[in-house]
């Protein structure tokens, strides 16, 4: 007897636990670094125009396609048409890379939290002391290994009693303590009449837009809203029939775009504040590099609570998303060899922490090591995030526009009530292939410092 397969409690469940995977890393780290770098007010304009047309769109097609098939990646590209098993393959490729060197990241804010709880704001805040840190071996690995072995506990508890009882106990703290330090940040700048960060940020300045302005706010879509890595279509086959997929994709539009707007608003204004808008040119940097000299510029006292509240924001946004990610893992090899989850989840451990040690070791003893001009992480980061991905989602949406049609998602999502956005589908299913194609290029053109005649670079 086929053994049924595990689900969401309801809409909530279901909501929080998508929401809690679109929002991680990507918004509170990637997010803020990217806005700074290109153009700001304009970044964010341009972000939320894509997540609401374009991502939604996506997000809609493949929880349709999870819940539709009621299997993850591998199995649901294989029960819509045999053909199309490799595109799953493809997509599982994704979460299985992304995990292990996402879990290095984590074991970096976890190390974080630890100073700033022991009241070592200045000591972080200090030149070197990130270089120092990641170049460290011992610290790599145990933190690392804490953080994926966080990761595997939850989902070794399952959908209802890991995924979805964490993900409804993390996301609405997350959310509290996001609207708290935004708030502290933007409230502090206006007393001091430092209106320069927040105005940068919120203000659109169309002299900032260029093509690579696109490029990257696309690149971030995928990231943070766990796009076209197989994340959507297993969660979506844990939705229940009754729960409707384009108001759970709203909403959870709207947590990703919310969080991502106030991790923006924490960091931004205060960097400019800090070292002014020079300042924003850290990239990846800034919140290991710069957030804690401007945490320990505060005080003592305050910037070591600021500094450990702000980490722990940041550790449950990477947790929510990294119990996605390896629960996708799972459940793709539990559908595809039918292995009990304990012994998946140990497997899963195991093959994430070696893949993930050269990323955690590229900084340190492996820091010679360069592919394409680039350190292990950041290449494991662009091959996925800049490669595959646009190339799944490509696939994706031919799959949908000319083998099973939009028809059967439209249906899919009419299950649970009226598809009110049917007609933007519609469009956008067929124009997201063209854009994809031009952001895959684009992306490959601006990592390898290509350009068209001026064209690329602004």
């Amino acid at each position: 007897m086929e053994k049924k397969r595990s689900s969401f409690t309801g809409k909530l469940g279901f909501v929080l636990a998508a929401a809690g995977s679109a929002v991680g890393l990507g918004n509170l780290w990637r997010f803020p670094y990217l806005a700074a770098q290109y153009g700001g007010g304009i970044f964010l304009l341009v972000y939320a125009i894509l997540s609401v047309t374009f991502g939604f769109s996506l997000m809609v097609a493949e929880i349709s396609i999870g819940r539709k098939t009621g299997l993850s990646a591998i199995g649901a590209f294989q029960k819509l048409n045999k053909k199309c098993t490799f595109i799953g393959y493809l997509a599982a490729i994704v979460p299985a890379m992304i995990l292990p060197y996402y879990s290095v990241i984590g074991g970096w804010v976890i190390k974080y939290l630890v100073v700033f709880t022991t009241g070592q704001a200045d000591v972080a805040a200090t030149d070197g002391y990130f270089e120092g840190f990641t170049a460290s071996t011992g610290q790599s690995i145990l933190f690392f290994s804490i953080f994926l072995a966080i990761t595997a506990v939850v989902v070794l508890f399952g959908v209802e009693k890991g995924v979805e009882k964490v993900s409804k106990i993390m996301m609405p703290i997350l959310v509290v303590l996001s609207v708290g330090i935004a708030a502290y940040v933007c409230i502090s700048n206006a007393l001091n009449g430092d209106w320069d960060g927040i105005l940068y940020y919120i203000k659109p300045d169309f002299s900032n837009f260029g093509i690579m302005t696109v490029v990257a706010a696309m690149g971030q879509l995928f990231y943070s809203m766990s796009l076209a890595m197989g994340i959507m279509i297993t969660y979506g086959s844990y939705m229940k029939k009754d729960v409707s997929i384009e108001s759970s994709s709203h909403q959870i539009e709207f947590f990703d775009m919310g969080v991502a707007f106030l991790a923006g608003l924490m960091v931004v204004p205060s960097v400019v504040s800090y070292s002014g808008i020079e300042g924003l040119n850290k990239g990846p940097g800034l919140m290991f590099v710069t957030l804690p000299k401007v945490f320990n510029d505060m005080g003592p006292v305050t910037g070591n609570i600021v500094g450990a509240v702000f980490f722990v924001l940041v550790l449950f946004a990477a947790l929510t998303s990294s119990i996605s990610l390896m629960e996708t893992v799972v459940s793709i090899i539990q559908d595809k060899f039918h292995i009990e989850r304990k012994l998946t989840c140990l497997i899963v451990l195991i093959g994430a922490f070696l893949i993930g040690l050269p990323s955690a070791l590229g900084f340190g003893v492996w820091s010679g090591v360069s592919l394409l001009g680039m350190d292990i992480l950041t290449f494991v980061d662009f091959v996925t995030n800049s490669i595959i991905m646009p190339i799944v989602a490509i696939l994706t949406c031919i799959v949908i526009c000319y083998v099973i049609k939009p028809k059967a998602v439209i249906e899919e999502v009419e299950v649970s009530g009226k598809f009110h956005l049917k007609k933007l589908f519609n469009v956008m299913i067929y124009v997201a292939p063209i854009l994809l194609l031009v952001i895959l290029v684009f992306s490959v053109f601006e990592a390898f410092d290509i350009t068209f005649g001026g064209f690329l670079k602004f």
